[in-house]
């Protein structure tokens, strides 16, 4: 606590851009000021299976919230049908969903979309998830259960990332709510964004921008972007506050005591919501549950659905709610509870828990001792939010470092032997090392990488792990957890461990000058440990 406050990086801006660039795509334009309640908007042209229409829904205190209700057609005087709350994604309009409601409205279910506080036409200031928010999804169930034939006990919640968060909130706060399906969304907000005490900097600056942008933020909120993005520590047990508050687990207890079956889905590579803190959230969860992994960054396992296309996320998203709501006996909950999907190969692996993934264990040593000196970037990095990701989901083209050739001045790595078979990298890669540093506080930034012949590394995972308060020159453990994932190694090749103190992706706190020593004493080696899959 205490340490000097630093300014507010730039390197953002080419991330918020884009994101910007993306939504212009769509023909999304944001709303500087809440629209009037009053003021029409025209509805998409509906399949002749469905009734679509557009309305203000009273949230919070009396909060305008523009929705979109969809119906199954012609529906009888008394009918009634499962119903399904779609909370839009951040900085996403309410058409967001269109293509999928539509989709859920044909096969017999009211569907309710509305646009989240304090984005674009809604009312009210953007809460992040606070107790507004959760407010406000109930304010929606009651709505729904006075305005449309909706089924009191059949009601479900869903959504794209921050639609996802609000609906795990609201299962925690409104019993009424008996099934989930939360995509790319987060179960823990502290350990998404300042996972290893290190500012997810590229991602916090996106999601503040991107607020800015189509939003109204609150003044709580434009606080605690300050005090995250300019260092200051002497904020953080308010921060750390701030987000439990607005975390799914802090209300584990109440989730399983409502009982709503949860469906969790999220990308190996999601820079916003990593993939560690969803499985740990699943493994909490007591009810009926589902966990999927699939290639991708955040959001784009989901983005070929929400234009209407084919997509396995939002295919097993309406199986839940076939099951969960419907009744239906579809065999969602008799497969395999833990679904994945490699980043090398096409096919779906099943496990019964995430204990059971990657549950072969091979370690590489760290031997000997290493310095490196900190404040410059070795070339190692874990890429650009949103975009290196989707390149390897769709392409194939992770993020890429010529190993030999890392300044060792800079770097440390360490490489396995040359394996003679493939190996399924899958789970979560731990390291565990002795760092001695000349200063009181640091940043290192860990890289797995798949090293070729050649010596061109794939990134497999990283993670960033910083320190505060340290006595210069004593040694001390650390234990780092890098991203889930799951990867094939090719046989001929080898893994590359590369710890370095730079990374865009993240604001460092190395003082000038400091040096970091990773040594592997007798008594508690240092090693990297890599989770396989079982033969």
């Amino acid at each position: 606590m205490g340490q000097p406050r630093k300014a507010l990086r730039t390197t953002t801006v080419g991330a918020v851009s884009a994101t910007l660039v993306a939504g212009a795509a769509f023909g999304l334009a944001p709303a500087a000021q809440a629209a009037p309640a009053a003021a029409p908007v025209a509805a998409p042209a509906a399949a002749s299976s469905t009734d679509v229409r557009f309305v203000d829904i009273p949230g919070d205190g009396g909060t305008i919230l523009k929705a979109n209700v969809f119906t199954p057609k012609g529906a009888k005087a008394g009918s009634k049908f499962p119903a399904i709350v779609l909370p839009t994604s951040w900085a996403m309009p309410q058409i967001e969903y269109v293509a999928q409601a539509q989709k859920l409205a044909n096969s017999g279910y009211v569907v309710v979309s509305y646009n989240s506080r304090g984005f674009w036409q809604s009312g009210g200031e953007i809460e992040t998830g606070g107790p507004k928010d959760i407010a406000d999804a109930s304010k929606v169930i009651d709505w729904t259960l006075e305005n449309t034939p909706a089924d009191p006990g059949k009601i479900g919640m869903g959504g794209v990332s921050y639609g996802a968060g609000i609906s795990l909130l609201a299962a925690g706060h409104d019993k009424r709510i008996k099934a989930v399906a939360a995509l790319s969304g987060w179960g823990d907000l502290i350990d998404s964004i300042y996972s290893g005490r290190t500012q997810h900097q590229q991602a916090a600056g996106l999601l503040g921008g991107a607020g800015v942008l189509t939003g109204r933020p609150s003044p709580e909120l434009q606080q605690t972007l300050k005090d995250f993005l300019g260092s200051n520590l002497d904020k953080e047990d308010e921060m750390i506050a701030w987000g439990a508050k607005r975390s799914p687990a802090t209300y584990i207890d109440q989730i399983n005591k409502n009982g709503a079956a949860v469906m969790l889905g999220n990308a190996w590579g999601d820079t916003i919501f990593p993939p560690n803190q969803y499985a740990k959230f699943y493994e909490q969860l007591t009810g009926p549950k589902r966990l999927e992994f699939r290639p991708g960054d955040h959001a784009t396992s989901e983005l070929t659905g929400l234009l209407g296309l084919p997509n396995d996320t939002w295919t097993s998203t309406q199986r839940w709610f076939d099951r969960y709501l419907k009744g239906e006996k579809n065999g969602v909950d008799t497969e395999q509870p833990v679904q994945l999907k490699s980043r090398s190969t096409g096919g779906y692996e099943g496990y019964p828990d995430w204990k059971s993934v990657g549950a072969t264990k091979k370690k590489i040593d760290l031997a000997g001792s290493t310095t490196i000196r900190a404040n410059v970037d070795s070339g190692a990095n874990g890429g650009t939010v949103l975009l290196s990701n989707a390149l390897d989901q769709f392409l194939k083209i992770p993020p890429v470092a010529s190993v030999p050739l890392l300044p060792r001045r800079y770097a440390g790595v360490w490489q396995s032997e040359k394996y003679d078979t493939a190996q399924q990298v899958r789970g979560t890669v731990k390291l565990h090392t002795t760092l001695t540093s000349t200063k009181e506080s640091g940043t290192l930034v860990a890289y797995l990488y798949d090293v070729g012949p050649l010596g061109l590394g794939k990134l497999v995972s990283n993670a960033p792990y910083t320190f505060h308060g340290k006595t210069p020159g004593r040694p001390f453990g650390v234990d780092l957890e890098l991203f889930s994932t799951a990867y094939d190694v090719p046989a001929g090749h080898k893994l590359a461990l590369v710890v370095d103190t730079v990374d865009p992706l993240y604001i460092e706190h190395n003082p000038s000058g400091a040096q970091l020593t990773f040594s592997s004493p007798a008594s508690d080696p240092s090693y990297v440990s890599v989770p396989l899959r079982e033969k």
